[in-house]
């Protein structure tokens, strides 16, 4: 499975960026880059059910900046390997670590959305040295978003019952590739003024295309799957204590208000894990993609928070 090769027009689509191909962790990480090369580097990691591409216009504005901005496809997506494990938060996170030493830099801002933004607070966890910023959108901590889903039954338990139906084998592969599931997910997550738009119809349409290469509906599912498997293993109840502490860097969380999958409540109990400062955006009118909804504001806020941060 590691060595399928999807069509590169897919993935690399064409634009001010540069691609490449970065082996980490045992892994080649395909990444869309921008920005010179001496900049401090930063990490965009993205979510559900997305690829790079999610993070194009931070890619320009943070690159234009001055920074050294890199958005890779995570392991099992875009045109990174996929191999048949490894989808724990414990191993992604040493994905991203590894692509940070892999580029020839001891430290770097990492920022996610949804399940990048998990895997965002588990390397400023277990990879504290090489973090400057932590910024998150979409998720929070792992343990806080396990503490929410245990608590809140009725609140956030009901926003992630979604995540229930991605448990069963072969059936959410084969919708997730199918004519509809993809936009249904995102017009059911996203703003319902951004819903309506042209850019909201584009990132459909790649994000559906990019589902649809060999192997990575089983593989975004996994993350899913792993994440409630966990919590009845050893090696999974080890990892909530591991990451449980506070992080160590200024943390920047942006969520929209109208998110359905992950309540601003829940968001903001995140600040108990966030010891070294913590600032919270709730944006109005915006649902599950913030990045993609109000993407100069959002790379405005991004910005100004690694600006403060070094």
């Amino acid at each position: 499975m590691s060595g399928a090769r999807p069509d590169p027009a897919v993935v690399r689509v064409p634009g001010p960026w540069t691609h490449r191909a970065v082996s980490a962790n045992g892994i080649r990480i395909h990444l869309a880059e921008h920005g010179p090369q001496d900049g401090p580097l930063v990490v965009l990691l993205h979510g559900f059910p997305e690829f790079w591409w999610t993070w194009r216009h931070q890619l320009l504005a943070l690159g234009d900046a001055g920074y050294r901005v890199v958005a890779p496809d995570l392991r099992g997506y875009g045109d990174t390997d996929k191999p048949p494990r490894g989808y724990d938060l414990w191993t992604l996170a040493g994905d991203c670590a590894g692509l940070i030493r892999a580029l020839g830099e001891r430290r770097a801002h990492v920022a996610g959305h949804d399940w990048g933004a998990a895997i965002a607070w588990t390397v400023a966890a277990l990879h504290p040295r090489l973090v400057v910023s932590l910024t998150g959108l979409g998720a929070p901590h792992p343990t806080t978003m396990r503490d929410a889903l245990l608590r809140d039954p009725l609140g956030q338990g009901r926003a992630s019952r979604y995540m229930a139906g991605f448990q069963l084998p072969r059936v959410p592969e084969r919708s997730l590739r199918g004519t509809d599931r993809v936009e249904r997910i995102m017009r059911g997550w996203a703003g319902t003024e951004w819903a309506g738009t042209a850019d909201f119809a584009e990132a459909v349409a790649r994000n559906r295309d990019a589902m649809r290469i060999s192997a990575v509906a089983h593989c975004a599912l996994e993350y899913y799957r792993w994440s409630v498997r966990s919590q009845f293993r050893t090696d999974g109840r080890r990892f909530a204590r591991e990451v449980d502490g506070p992080v160590g860097v200024p943390v920047l969380q942006v969520h929209g208000a109208d998110d359905p999958c992950v309540l601003d409540s829940t968001m903001r109990r995140t600040e108990r894990r966030a010891g070294a400062g913590f600032t919270h955006h709730a944006l109005p009118a915006t649902g599950h993609f913030p990045h993609q909804e109000h993407p100069t504001h959002v790379s405005t806020l991004i910005g100004a928070h690694l600006a403060r941060t070094g």
